[in-house]
Order: structure tokens, then C-alpha cells, then sequence
């Protein structure tokens, strides 16, 4: 695996990017040249985007959550329509919706991988109907590298007129199994549009970044032009055409026009670089995240039944980001903040994904009787461990092993 391996007794955080000399020598190559920004970078990283996950296009933003707000507005979500969100997902998922206008219907999710199914969904999508909404989009998750059902979740949102919205920022490099074939992540066989994220714990980096990967050509129009303020300098869709355009028919040099608000969500040349570079080694990444896995599931069985791995699902070849480990905190006699503050003493670190966003303050005022047993017993006993390309396997083995220490006392 490229990078520098982790040195005996080092820190272990729960995730951190890989960056090599070929990473840092694209960097340098974009703060020489004459594009820190809306340069040939970008471009060239959509592209390769675009061919690596298998989609028709790729819009590059400044973030995950940018990519996730650009997605909805794309779509035009009015106020009363909502989006089913699974409750185990980060702020953004739901956020990016409301700040697109629309309500948030949460789903429960299955507690032993983390995943909205089509079951939890279907009952999310009924309660935004009781509530007087106009449910119009699905957004699954793609969990910790592995894959919402895209063929189960498809054909709900079909049946119920829905548009899919895959929120995959943890999954770049997995591949879902959808109607008998087998695709990247990305592909969009069963969604409108995928979200991705590069933020440095994702699989690649650009220190800051995301994208949408999309087959629909209106839809990535749409995307390009709420990312860069809602401007068009394109004379196609000038609606006047006496200050737009010269006598001779062409599009005066400084002349722009804006139908609707846009934002500013870019993505510079510096992280398209970074970005571009990382991508060029996204199957070692995802073969070296796998293979620390594997050992995780195997050094994990010494402690069962208080600790197994996340469950796996039979849909997807995941490409892990996280490393979650579901712990029975209370027959361990052994609260979940102790055992952090134990590893990170031993030099471990860990985090939790996610508190349920149902129960943040904001979506406890506007939904206070939602309760979703899945998520919450998923929450109650979630640990992510760490995971990133640099680990070696012994780094594993020093995790297992502080972890049986702390709960086989």
C-alpha cells in the first residue's frame, strides 16, 4: 500500500487520508501553473470521475454537503415535499434537504448494519403522507462502504413516484448488484443521482470536496448551474438578447445572466488535483481497507458474543470507510465513554456514527413523538475502530487487543 506505514505505538485515529508524493507533486503542478480555480483541473477530475464510477456525468462541489444541497435543488423541491432520510446518517443527509425547502421523513433502519431497507422506508414515506406532506425523493445511505438494497429501494421509489437520491459519501469504489448486474457505486442503474464526498477520512481526499455523479444531461445542466451562482454565460439561454448578444449573433465577451439564485459551491483546481491523483489509486485503497476488515472480523470473534463486526449485507462488494463494531456495552458492565477514554489512553482512537439525526434538537421540535427502535438500539451499542490504508496488521491486533483488556477485566 503507498504512504507511509504507522510506526509501532503511534496514535491510531479512526481514520486520516493517505497522501504520497505523487498527491503532493499534482498539488504543486496546479500552484505553479495558471488555474488555482474554474481551471482545467476540475474538468479533467469530473471526467475521470465519470468513467470510473460508470456514469454518464460528474458535477465536482466544494463539499459532501454541498454535492447532497445541489442534488435537491436540482430536483426543485417545493416546500411541502419531502425526502426520506434514514435516521443513521450524518447531519448533512437531512439538512442539505430542509435548506433546499423540503420536509424530512425519517426511516428506522436495521440495527445490524446500520442500512434503511425498503420495509423502514415504505413506513417513513406513509408517515410524511399523514402528515400532509408530498413525499418526492428517497435518499438511502450507503453505510460505512456498504450498500443500501438499490434493487429493493428502486422499485419502492418507482411504485411510489419518488426520485433517488444515493447519498454513497461513504462509498466510492463499492460495487451494488442491482437487477442481476453488478456496477460501481456511481452508476446511478437505479437513482437519479449519487453524492460522494473527499473529505480526508473518505477513501480518497481533497482535503475538502464532493460530487454528483448523475445520467440525466438536464439534471447535470441543473447541478453545474446552482453550483457557480445560478449564472449562465451561455447564449441558449439568454432571455435578453439585446445585451447579451452582438450584432454578429455571438455572446458579448463579459455578458452573463442569472434565471435564479445560485451558490457558490466550486471546487478548486488544488483539491481537483488532489483529488484527481487519489482516485489513480482507489483500488489499492479499497483491496488494503478489505483486507484490514477481514483480520477486523477475525481478531473480533475472541471477544464475541460482547463485540461482533457490523452485519454484512449479500448485495454489495463494499468499499469500507468505517469500521463499526456493535459492543453489548452493559453485559460488559462498561459504559461507552469509558471505553473511549480507555483506548485513546492505550493510543486507540474511535468515534461514534451516528447519534440518530432524529433525535438533534432542530428534528426534535419538528417530529417530538418519532420514535425508530432500529436506530436507536444501532446507536446504543456503535463504536467505529480504526480504519485507513496506512494501518499495518499488526495495527489491528493492538486495537483487538486493547479492547479485550478493557472489556474481559
Amino acid at each position: 500500500m503507498s504512504g507511509p506505514a504507522m510506526s509501532a505505538g503511534a496514535f491510531l485515529p479512526y481514520g486520516r487520508q493517505s497522501v504520497d508524493e505523487d498527491d503532493i507533486a499534482a498539488v504543486v503542478g496546479v500552484l505553479r501553473g495558471d488555474f488555482l480555480t474554474q481551471g482545467p483541473a476540475v474538468e479533467a477530475f469530473e471526467s475521470a470521475l465519470a468513467a470510473r464510477t460508470g456514469a454518464a456525468h460528474a458535477v465536482a462541489s466544494a463539499n459532501g454537503t454541498a454535492a447532497l444541497h445541489l442534488a435537491y435543488l436540482a430536483l426543485g423541491l417545493e416546500p411541502g415535499d419531502a425526502v426520506v432520510v434514514p435516521a443513521n446518517t450524518f447531519l448533512a443527509t437531512a439538512s442539505a434537504a430542509r435548506l433546499a425547502g423540503a420536509e424530512v421523513a425519517f426511516a428506522d433502519i436495521d440495527p445490524e448494519t446500520g442500512l434503511m431497507g425498503a420495509e423502514q422506508a415504505m413506513a417513513a414515506v406513509a408517515r410524511a403522507r399523514a402528515a400532509g406532506w408530498r413525499p418526492r425523493v428517497l435518499a438511502p445511505v450507503h453505510f460505512a462502504g456498504q450498500c443500501a438494497d438499490m434493487d429493493a429501494l428502486g422499485t419502492l421509489a418507482a411504485a411510489e413516484g419518488l426520485a433517488v437520491v444515493e447519498d454513497a459519501c461513504h462509498a466510492l469504489g463499492a460495487l451494488v448488484r442491482t437487477g442481476g448486474i453488478t456496477a460501481p457505486v456511481g452508476a446511478c442503474a437505479r437513482s437519479a443521482m449519487a453524492v460522494f464526498s473527499f473529505h480526508p477520512v473518505k477513501t480518497i481526499a481533497a482535503g475538502e470536496g464532493g460530487a454528483v455523479t448523475t445520467n440525466d444531461p438536464a439534471l447535470a445542466t441543473r447541478l453545474r448551474h446552482f453550483r457557480n451562482h445560478g449564472m449562465t454565460r451561455d447564449p441558449a439561454g439568454f432571455s435578453d438578447h439585446e445585451a447579451g448578444l452582438a450584432t454578429d449573433g455571438t455572446a458579448n465577451p463579459w455578458y452573463y445572466e442569472m434565471a435564479e439564485p445560485g451558490l457558490n459551491y466550486r471546487l478548486t483546481d488544488i483539491q481537483s488535483a488532489l483529488a484527481l491523483s487519489q482516485l489513480t489509486r482507489l483500488d489499492a485503497f479499497v483491496a488494503r481497507r478489505r483486507r484490514l476488515m477481514d483480520l477486523y472480523a477475525t481478531r473480533l470473534i475472541s471477544l464475541a458474543p460482547l463485540v461482533r463486526p457490523l452485519g454484512r449485507v449479500s448485495w454489495c462488494d463494499p468499499a469500507w470507510h468505517l469500521c463499526v463494531a456493535l459492543i453489548d456495552f452493559a453485559a460488559a458492565g462498561v459504559g461507552r465513554a469509558a471505553v473511549m477514554a480507555a483506548l485513546r489512553a492505550r493510543g486507540v482512537g474511535s468515534q461514534v456514527h451516528y447519534i440518530p439525526v432524529h433525535r438533534q434538537p432542530y428534528w426534535r421540535r419538528r417530529c417530538p413523538d418519532l420514535t425508530l427502535p432500529g436506530a436507536d438500539a444501532y446507536y446504543g451499542q456503535a463504536l467505529s475502530l480504526p480504519l485507513f490504508p496506512a494501518m499495518t496488521d499488526g495495527d489491528v491486533d493492538r486495537v483487538v487487543e486493547a479492547l479485550e483488556a478493557l472489556l474481559t477485566h
